[in-house]
């Protein structure tokens, strides 16, 4: 696993250490420069990659409807919880990405070279987005368009985009199916497979594993409870 950028003998640097590196590199360049960084080092199933791209594309999608507020960064912070020493590390970041003129379709781009070979990252990332757009009560139009392009940037697996906004928005108008990324032919034993499947990877101890901050592990609640809902919906169709 990626430790940090320390030095040759020295301790790996911290999550906070490493954003700061990356924070001092956008300031030679641009904030897509020190995405670019990340993604040259490889540096996968690392809580500093995973972090820095949240925090990049946070700061595009609060810009969606043209100015990044105060209230907006408040409402990250509440939902990263980040150590309030950090703030001034956090806040840089999003005024680095509003004043980038690379767009939001650029980081995407980036943040997807950096998990290429780990795609269900890229769901954490689609997730903890969804809870940044929807911090305000309101599911943004704008917002949610940003979002269902960068899923199919990302090339999330059939079903997880719907997956993904049914554990936010609810799922009283989406397939069960869909939701679960199943057949509606599929067999009891196919259903029952991919339910354990679904559940494994969502588990909280399995998010650790894959770098998402243990801050960040509320996100598997919602998702599992989603999915839990599809499969009931499916077994009480079927057992009518």
């Amino acid at each position: 696993m990626f430790k940090g950028w320390g030095a040759l003998g020295t301790a790996p640097l911290s999550i906070w250490d490493q954003i700061g590196e990356a924070i001092e590199e956008a300031h030679k360049r641009t904030l897509g420069a020190a995405l670019d960084r990340f993604a040259e080092m490889k540096a996968r199933r690392d809580e500093s990659a995973f972090s820095i791209a949240l925090i990049a594309l946070s700061a595009k999608i609060a810009r969606a409807d043209g100015i990044v507020t105060a209230n907006e960064v408040e409402a990250f912070r509440k939902f990263f919880a980040y150590p309030a020493t950090e703030d001034s590390k956090v806040r840089m970041i999003f005024d680095l990405a509003k004043q980038d003129v690379a767009g939001f379709d650029h980081y995407v781009g980036q943040v997807a070279k950096i998990f290429d070979d780990d795609p269900i990252v890229l769901e954490d990332v689609i997730d903890c987005l969804l809870y940044v757009a929807l911090a305000d009560g309101q599911a943004h139009p704008r917002e949610m368009a940003m979002l269902e392009q960068a899923s199919e940037a990302f090339k999330l697996k059939p079903g997880a985009w719907r997956r993904l906004k049914a554990a936010h928005l609810g799922q009283d108008h989406d397939d069960p199916y869909i939701i679960l990324g199943l057949d509606h032919d599929a067999d009891d034993a196919a259903l029952r497979a991919k339910y354990r499947d679904l559940m494994r990877e969502n588990h909280p101890d399995a998010l650790i594993a894959r770098g998402v901050p243990a801050s960040l592990i509320k996100i598997a609640e919602n998702r599992t409870a989603a999915i839990n809902a599809a499969y009931e919906k499916i077994l009480a169709e079927r057992a009518r």
